[in-house]
């Protein structure tokens, strides 16, 4: 049985540098995905939504390796887009009025026709509500600055300044969503050692010579 462990073979997107702001070519990729809005630590619409995430990604993980195809992989990390329907106003204090897109990538190998299966599967036995609010879409991020963090959630404001602060020292603006991948589970790792890695898309604009 063939054995891919993507989070080796993505390293530069999933294991960053956490010494320095690293720049990188984010690729398209397809993910499972499910929107919301509130606050993440509270709302049972979010504790729903990543666990029908879970649910699936695992219930195809095991599709693909009892199947035809036969290739055992470890289910890739949780990851986050968060933003505000006014940007100037998303503010760490105000988490209720977070929107957010929880997303877990899926191997180029998944197909729609596989989702549509697992989320039936897990429909049938566990009777997840949320499932039927999964998608299966293809994200492209493109040009992005990132950086592995570690510690608490509540404690990443500086390191975010610093991350935007880096992208304009190269002139470049924020375009896209303030992105997020969790590389631990938070009810099982102390909040010191939980590591993010944090990404933010941006442009550089083209400067025409007079």
């Amino acid at each position: 049985m063939k054995k891919v462990d993507f989070k080796k073979e993505l390293k530069h997107l999933y294991r960053p540098s956490a010494k320095k702001v690293t720049f990188v070519a984010v690729p398209a990729m397809n993910f499972l995905t499910i929107q919301g809005k509130g606050n993440p630590n509270t709302s049972q619409a979010y504790k729903d939504a990543v666990s029908a995430l879970y649910s699936v990604a695992y219930t195809v993980k095991f599709m693909v390796k009892r199947g035809e195809l036969a290739i055992d992989y470890g289910v890739m990390p949780l990851e986050g887009l968060w933003w505000a329907e006014d940007m100037t106003q998303f503010s760490t204090e105000d988490k209720e009025s977070w929107l957010w897109q929880m997303m877990i990538m899926q191997p180029e190998f998944v197909t729609a026709e596989m989702i549509t299966e697992a989320k039936a599967q897990v429909k049938k036995k566990k009777g997840l509500a949320a499932v039927d609010l999964l998608k299966f879409e293809r994200f492209t991020e493109g040009q992005s600055a990132q950086i592995l963090y570690t510690g608490p959630y509540a404690d990443e404001g500086p390191i975010i300044q610093n991350l935007h602060e880096q992208i304009w020292q190269r002139g470049g603006t924020l375009s896209g969503k303030h992105h997020e991948i969790y590389l631990n589970d938070p009810s099982r790792t102390a909040p010191e050692r939980l590591k993010t890695v944090i990404r933010q898309p941006f442009v550089v604009k083209e400067t025409v010579a007079a």
